[in-house]
Protein backbone atom coordinates (compact mmCIF):
# COMPACT_ATOMS: atom_id res chain seq x y z
CA UNK A 1 0.00 0.00 0.00
CA UNK A 2 1.17 3.41 -1.14
CA UNK A 3 0.56 6.44 1.68
CA UNK A 4 0.55 10.19 0.17
CA UNK A 5 3.14 11.12 2.72
CA UNK A 6 6.36 9.79 4.72
CA UNK A 7 4.57 9.47 7.95
CA UNK A 8 1.66 7.21 7.64
CA UNK A 9 -0.62 6.20 10.95
CA UNK A 10 -3.46 3.49 11.30
CA UNK A 11 -6.31 5.29 13.05
CA UNK A 12 -8.81 3.11 15.25
CA UNK A 13 -11.86 5.24 16.04
CA UNK A 14 -15.18 3.82 18.22
CA UNK A 15 -17.93 5.17 19.50
CA UNK A 16 -21.90 5.19 19.81
CA UNK A 17 -23.39 5.45 16.35
CA UNK A 18 -24.23 9.34 15.52
CA UNK A 19 -24.02 11.35 12.55
CA UNK A 20 -21.05 13.34 12.03
CA UNK A 21 -18.33 11.20 13.26
CA UNK A 22 -16.52 10.59 10.23
CA UNK A 23 -16.82 14.12 8.93
CA UNK A 24 -15.36 15.03 12.67
CA UNK A 25 -12.14 12.60 12.08
CA UNK A 26 -11.96 13.74 8.41
CA UNK A 27 -11.44 17.45 9.78
CA UNK A 28 -9.15 16.54 12.24
CA UNK A 29 -7.07 14.86 9.41
CA UNK A 30 -7.22 17.71 6.93
CA UNK A 31 -6.27 20.28 10.34
CA UNK A 32 -3.20 18.25 10.29
CA UNK A 33 -2.71 18.87 6.15
CA UNK A 34 -3.08 14.93 6.16
CA UNK A 35 -4.73 12.10 3.95
CA UNK A 36 -6.90 9.18 3.86
CA UNK A 37 -5.28 6.69 2.62
CA UNK A 38 -7.99 3.96 3.07
CA UNK A 39 -10.48 3.17 5.26
CA UNK A 40 -13.06 1.02 6.41
CA UNK A 41 -16.58 1.54 8.68
CA UNK A 42 -19.54 -0.03 9.97
CA UNK A 43 -21.91 0.12 12.26
CA UNK A 44 -23.57 -2.84 14.51
CA UNK A 45 -26.08 -2.72 16.39
CA UNK A 46 -25.60 1.27 17.80
CA UNK A 47 -22.06 1.23 18.12
CA UNK A 48 -19.85 2.72 15.12
CA UNK A 49 -16.42 1.84 14.04
CA UNK A 50 -13.85 3.12 12.10
CA UNK A 51 -10.20 2.27 10.75
CA UNK A 52 -8.21 4.45 8.47
CA UNK A 53 -4.70 4.49 7.66
CA UNK A 54 -4.09 8.11 7.33
CA UNK A 55 -0.54 9.89 5.98
CA UNK A 56 0.71 13.17 7.83
CA UNK A 57 3.58 15.44 6.06
CA UNK A 58 5.12 16.05 9.40
CA UNK A 59 5.92 13.28 12.11
CA UNK A 60 3.69 13.26 15.01
CA UNK A 61 3.50 11.13 18.51
CA UNK A 62 0.42 8.46 18.22
CA UNK A 63 -1.23 9.52 21.06
CA UNK A 64 -1.05 12.98 20.46
CA UNK A 65 -2.71 12.51 16.93
CA UNK A 66 -5.70 10.17 19.07
CA UNK A 67 -6.23 13.16 20.89
CA UNK A 68 -6.62 15.81 18.10
CA UNK A 69 -9.15 13.33 16.80
CA UNK A 70 -10.44 12.94 20.26
CA UNK A 71 -11.25 16.65 20.43
CA UNK A 72 -13.34 16.82 16.87
CA UNK A 73 -16.10 14.58 17.96
CA UNK A 74 -18.09 13.69 20.64
CA UNK A 75 -17.09 10.68 22.87
CA UNK A 76 -15.10 8.85 20.35
CA UNK A 77 -12.70 6.43 21.48
CA UNK A 78 -9.58 6.29 19.50
CA UNK A 79 -6.35 4.56 19.35
CA UNK A 80 -3.85 5.76 16.78
CA UNK A 81 0.04 3.61 16.34
CA UNK A 82 2.68 4.15 13.17
CA UNK A 83 1.68 2.19 10.28
CA UNK A 84 3.96 -0.58 8.97
CA UNK A 85 3.08 -2.39 5.60
CA UNK A 86 3.07 -6.05 7.27
CA UNK A 87 3.96 -8.72 4.84
CA UNK A 88 4.70 -12.26 6.50
CA UNK A 89 2.82 -15.88 5.82
CA UNK A 90 0.28 -13.37 4.13
CA UNK A 91 2.63 -12.74 1.20
CA UNK A 92 1.73 -15.91 -1.07
CA UNK A 93 0.25 -15.40 -4.59
CA UNK A 94 -3.99 -15.60 -3.38
CA UNK A 95 -7.31 -14.72 -4.60
CA UNK A 96 -10.16 -12.99 -3.43
CA UNK A 97 -13.71 -15.45 -2.56
CA UNK A 98 -16.95 -14.03 -1.06
CA UNK A 99 -18.10 -17.03 1.16
CA UNK A 100 -21.92 -16.90 2.12
CA UNK A 101 -23.46 -18.82 4.56
CA UNK A 102 -27.21 -18.84 6.10
CA UNK A 103 -29.36 -20.61 8.30
CA UNK A 104 -30.86 -21.33 11.88
CA UNK A 105 -29.00 -19.55 14.48
CA UNK A 106 -26.64 -21.16 17.70
CA UNK A 107 -23.94 -20.70 19.24
CA UNK A 108 -20.52 -21.34 17.86
CA UNK A 109 -21.43 -20.44 13.77
CA UNK A 110 -18.31 -18.34 13.19
CA UNK A 111 -16.26 -20.04 15.71
CA UNK A 112 -16.78 -22.96 13.56
CA UNK A 113 -16.41 -21.88 10.12
CA UNK A 114 -13.35 -19.34 10.96
CA UNK A 115 -11.58 -22.30 12.37
CA UNK A 116 -11.69 -23.92 9.08
CA UNK A 117 -10.68 -20.94 7.38
CA UNK A 118 -7.77 -20.25 9.45
CA UNK A 119 -6.44 -24.12 9.73
CA UNK A 120 -5.92 -24.13 5.77
CA UNK A 121 -4.43 -20.14 5.81
CA UNK A 122 -7.16 -18.63 4.44
CA UNK A 123 -6.89 -15.09 5.36
CA UNK A 124 -10.28 -13.16 6.34
CA UNK A 125 -10.59 -9.53 4.92
CA UNK A 126 -13.73 -8.49 5.99
CA UNK A 127 -16.80 -10.21 7.68
CA UNK A 128 -19.96 -9.52 8.37
CA UNK A 129 -22.57 -11.44 10.86
CA UNK A 130 -25.97 -10.67 12.04
CA UNK A 131 -28.77 -12.59 13.50
CA UNK A 132 -31.93 -11.65 12.40
CA UNK A 133 -34.99 -13.56 14.50
CA UNK A 134 -33.61 -17.14 14.59
CA UNK A 135 -31.86 -16.88 11.39
CA UNK A 136 -28.03 -16.02 11.26
CA UNK A 137 -26.35 -14.50 8.13
CA UNK A 138 -22.13 -14.56 7.66
CA UNK A 139 -20.79 -12.91 4.82
CA UNK A 140 -17.00 -12.96 4.68
CA UNK A 141 -14.25 -11.66 1.62
CA UNK A 142 -11.64 -13.97 1.58
CA UNK A 143 -7.74 -14.39 0.38
CA UNK A 144 -7.61 -17.91 -0.95
CA UNK A 145 -3.82 -19.44 -1.29
CA UNK A 146 -3.42 -20.69 -4.87
CA UNK A 147 -2.14 -24.05 -3.97
CA UNK A 148 -5.63 -24.51 -2.78
CA UNK A 149 -7.91 -26.80 -4.92
CA UNK A 150 -11.48 -24.92 -5.04
CA UNK A 151 -13.72 -28.02 -5.57
CA UNK A 152 -12.32 -29.64 -2.12
CA UNK A 153 -12.64 -26.05 -0.28
CA UNK A 154 -16.36 -25.85 -1.68
CA UNK A 155 -17.21 -29.28 -0.42
CA UNK A 156 -15.18 -28.79 2.87
CA UNK A 157 -17.43 -25.69 3.32
CA UNK A 158 -20.46 -27.64 2.42
CA UNK A 159 -19.89 -30.52 4.93
CA UNK A 160 -19.62 -28.10 7.56
CA UNK A 161 -22.99 -26.30 6.36
CA UNK A 162 -24.70 -29.57 6.37
CA UNK A 163 -23.59 -30.24 9.77
CA UNK A 164 -24.58 -27.21 10.95
CA UNK A 165 -27.71 -26.71 9.14
CA UNK A 166 -26.68 -23.65 7.21
CA UNK A 167 -26.20 -22.91 2.78
CA UNK A 168 -23.17 -21.99 2.07
CA UNK A 169 -21.48 -21.00 -0.97
CA UNK A 170 -18.22 -19.82 -2.13
CA UNK A 171 -17.69 -17.86 -4.90
CA UNK A 172 -14.94 -15.78 -6.39
CA UNK A 173 -15.09 -12.10 -5.65
CA UNK A 174 -15.68 -11.07 -9.33
CA UNK A 175 -18.64 -13.48 -9.76
CA UNK A 176 -20.05 -12.42 -6.36
CA UNK A 177 -19.55 -8.77 -7.63
CA UNK A 178 -21.17 -9.29 -10.90
CA UNK A 179 -24.55 -11.60 -9.60
CA UNK A 180 -24.99 -9.31 -7.13
CA UNK A 181 -24.62 -6.15 -8.96
CA UNK A 182 -22.21 -4.53 -6.39
CA UNK A 183 -19.60 -3.15 -9.09
CA UNK A 184 -18.89 0.51 -9.18
CA UNK A 185 -18.73 2.30 -12.43
CA UNK A 186 -15.43 3.33 -13.67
Amino acid sequence: METRFEHAYVLNVVADDHPGIVAGVGSAIAALNGNIDSCSQTVLHGYFTLIMVISLPEDMAPEALAEEVRGHGEALQVVARPFELLGGPFAEATDRFVITAFGADKPGIIQRFTQYLAGKDINIVDLYGDRQGDQFVLISQVEIPRRWELAMLQADLEQIGLEEGFTVRLQHENIFLATNQLRLSR
